[in-house]
């Protein structure tokens, strides 16, 4: 069986936007120039054909990784559930037990992480660090820098 591909809701909903996208948008617009590119002659020396036909695979490559995600989606909603662990879905305060530098994440699925606003893989070092731990536990953390300790603070299911 193939693996499941957890997510939120949100990231389901986000999987699905795009994919509409690709079927409805990009993948009308690439037939398109594909007709205006062998409109202008021999295809074989022509820069726009070869290019546009590359956009067609792409796309369709896209849309087929695309279903496939959605396909092994297993969406998982946190709300609700008891702040005494992390888990997916948890938004967690920690402090750097080095600078006390404090930091929040939330643990989500792969393609719904983005660093720079606060969410992180659930399959990444830190959020591995992080799963089944609970409050004031220390937790260390092998980065690309080296080495990071963390307490946590807080945890919270939105």
């Amino acid at each position: 069986m193939a693996q499941r591909v957890p997510m939120t809701k949100k990231g389901y909903e986000a999987l699905k936007q795009t994919l509409h996208r690709l079927k409805t948008v990009e993948r009308p617009e690439n037939v398109k120039d594909i007709e205006e590119a062998r409109a202008h002659g021999d295809i074989s020396e022509n820069a726009e054909f070869h290019a546009a036909k590359e956009r067609q695979a792409l796309i369709a490559g896209q849309i087929a990784m695309t279903e496939d995600k959605l396909a092994r989606a297993q969406v998982i909603d946190p709300s609700g559930q008891k702040p005494d662990r992390v888990r997916f879905g948890a938004t967690v305060r920690l402090e750097d037990t080095q600078t006390a530098e404090e930091v929040h994440y939330t643990i989500v699925g792969e393609d719904e992480a983005d660093a720079s606003a606060g969410t992180i893989s659930v399959t990444s070092p830190v959020a591995q660090a992080l799963m089944n731990r609970g409050i004031n536990e220390e937790v260390t953390v092998r980065v690309p820098k080296g080495t990071r300790e963390f307490e946590i603070l807080e945890i919270r299911f939105d």
